[in-house]
């Protein structure tokens, strides 16, 4: 039997939470691994114009659909959908949050529970991501590299996590105002509490991405970079400099670098164009070799060393537009770059 035709069922003390918007096949996929009458189970929409709502409809899911009162964002929707099922099913101890473009492995939410059985001072725990369909466009692959992080005692992950529901209560859920990098945010407070974020060595989903247009990954990398700069801001004067650091090489190789070459070229008779023509390649190389150290293919750390360098540029982008809305008082809205699909 193929992994595709399994179905899933949810452990007694685990539920979860599946999030989504526009998530159209993508949703149905994630779905039908959870076969049709799943336990514990909350769906939450963030205003879809697709027939997500309805898709979820048949199966025996609670279902959230966000209303406008504010904006939409994934945190808003965890923390929905984490109080909704708590309020139904109070007896959860574990909670699995799930984007609406992913498809659990079928071992998966045992693997994490057992871990978390085994461990009261986990906090966090996720696995192994990958992309489905990393061969379809560069950008994919780059999500399948960015997916594929270290296993152990990490700092954060993304959203796709199994929780340790009174971790999650406890730190208030993640911070809704923020349109990304909520997880992180989110996995520092816990840690400081004395809780620990894991990557197991398992299978956990199947991620995707549907990337095949250079604009997607150009607001994509914005997102990234307001992120940045938002964790920045929020923490980066803790102990841990949250961000920070990230932050700094956005502004320096996505907007100072580039802003002094072009500004600099009649003072310095066109001498300050070394500043990209030199300047580049050796992070280029740096980013490489950081890569292969890590024990990527050359061809794979090639790719991730390339859209690196160029990423700095729509980073920094990012960056100044957190920095020039708050200066504004204006909140950010979210960075959409997936096609939608019925």
């Amino acid at each position: 039997m193929s992994e595709d035709s399994v179905t899933i069922e949810l452990p007694a003390d685990v539920g979860l939470v599946l999030i989504g918007r526009n998530e159209g096949q993508r949703l149905v996929r994630a779905l039908e691994r959870l076969g049709p009458q799943p336990a514990r189970c909350v769906y939450v929409d963030s205003g879809s114009t697709d027939r997500s709502v309805a898709h979820v409809a048949s199966r025996d899911i609670a279902v959230i659909e966000l209303d406008e009162s504010a904006p939409f964002t994934a945190a808003r929707g965890r923390n929905t959908g984490f109080r909704t099922l708590m309020d139904r099913w109070p007896d959860v101890r574990f909670v699995m949050f799930l984007d609406g473009d992913c498809v659990l492995h079928p071992d998966w939410l045992e693997t994490a529970a057992a871990a978390f059985r085994a461990d009261d001072h986990l906090g966090v725990v996720t696995g192994v991501l990958r992309e489905v369909h990393p061969e379809a466009s560069v950008y994919n692959r780059l999500c399948d590299l960015e997916w594929n992080g270290p296993v152990g005692p990490i700092d954060a992950c993304g959203g796709n996590a199994m929780i340790r529901a009174k971790a999650y209560a406890d730190a208030n859920g993640m911070r809704t105002d923020l349109i990304a990098g909520e997880e992180a945010e989110l996995h520092l407070r816990l840690r400081h509490a004395g809780w620990k974020v894991v990557r197991l060595d398992a299978p956990m989903a199947h991620h995707d991405a549907e990337l095949f247009h250079f604009s997607q990954w150009w607001k994509r990398s914005i997102r990234s970079g307001h992120a940045c700069a938002e964790g920045a801001y929020l923490h980066g004067e803790g102990p841990e400099a949250h961000q920070t650091k990230e932050a700094r090489s956005n502004w320096f190789w996505g907007l100072a670098v580039p802003a002094a070459s072009v500004g600099l070229l009649a003072p310095t008779l066109g001498l300050s164009s070394a500043l990209v023509g030199v300047g580049y390649p050796l992070l280029y190389t740096k980013v490489l070799k950081n890569q292969l150290a890590e024990g990527k293919s050359l061809s794979d750390a090639e790719v991730y060393a390339r859209y690196t360098v160029l990423g700095k540029v729509p980073q920094a982008l990012g960056q100044l537009t957190f920095w020039m809305n708050r200066a504004r008082g204006k909140r950010a809205k979210l960075y959409e770059y997936k096609d939608g699909n019925a």
